[in-house]
């Protein structure tokens, strides 16, 4: 993948520790994904899956997913005032060669003046290594490094708290695992019956627009760091629906849950995280 120039691209490194293994992620990861998505869909906007199928390329080996976006709610509303219907749906195009995984997010109308690359590596650790995408000292120095705490309630906005998928309160049936205290990610290295990893995110975010672009670039890294952290505040929670599945069950889950948005996005109402405006 062709790294951005400096001068055109805005870059945040979030590293996301989790009293799961590496193994365990993978599924819970797609399980995940596949719940989070029927929570964002409904009222003609949501997730629409186009593709989902095994990719070899390069000597790299993985699933490949292509989603469409449909977006109004989810934006500002200056953006809504300026832009089209159209600007407001885009394309999510994934390849997951797990533990490595590349997602890059494209809008028709903007063409090449709009891009996301989240690149991600799942490591069995703490979150202590530094440069993990091996980004050129001089790119990597200006880069964000932000720590996501999933078990801390301050980092998540009011309006997308719900009680029952607080780490901070929640124990797991099947593992044992929670609930996470103040210093759970001191004291998890001294749990030998925890597993631990680290997903670390490195998000680079294009926006060209004159006038707009800090404002949209920094909207949208504000974004990506609110969806990571409930995301994985969710995947710990529903830790108990999916520590048993398999990657079979899996790819049966995701056809069925295909199949089951694109009903939702006509039948259902509007859901899930609105915009936060400044």
């Amino acid at each position: 993948m062709v790294r951005l120039s400096l001068s055109e691209e805005r870059n945040r490194h979030c590293r996301v520790i989790l009293p799961i293994s590496v193994e365990e992620y993978q599924v819970g990861q797609l399980y995940s994904v596949a719940e989070a998505s029927k929570n964002e869909t409904g009222g003609g906007e949501g997730v629409e899956v186009l593709k989902n199928e095994p990719y070899e390329k390069d000597g790299e080996k993985g699933q490949y997913t292509h989603k469409i976006y449909h977006l109004q709610s989810k934006v500002p509303s200056f953006v809504r005032m300026l832009a089209p219907a159209s600007a407001l749906n885009i394309h999510e195009k994934a390849w997951n060669a797990y533990p490595y995984c590349r997602t890059v997010i494209t809008n028709e109308y903007m063409k090449d003046n709009f891009l996301i690359m989240i690149e991600t590596w799942h490591k069995p650790d703490f979150g202590h290594q530094e440069n993990v995408h091996g980004l050129d000292a001089d790119t990597w120095k200006k880069v964000d490094v932000v720590y996501i705490d999933i078990a801390d309630r301050s980092q998540v906005d009011a309006k997308d708290y719900k009680a029952e998928e607080d780490p901070s309160k929640f124990k797991s049936v099947k593992t044992g695992r929670g609930p996470l205290t103040p210093d759970w990610k001191k004291e998890l290295p001294k749990k030998t019956d925890w597993p631990h990893m680290c997903a670390y995110k490195l998000v680079t975010v294009k926006f060209k627009w004159w006038g707009l672009q800090n404002k949209v670039e920094n909207f949208i890294q504000k974004q990506e760091k609110r969806l990571f952290t409930n995301f994985h505040r969710q995947l710990f929670c529903w830790i108990d629906k999916w520590i048993e599945l398999t990657m079979e069950d899996i790819r049966r889950m995701e056809e069925d849950t295909r199949k089951e948005l694109d009903e939702m996005r006509v039948k259902d109402p509007v859901k899930g995280m609105v915009a936060l405006e400044d």
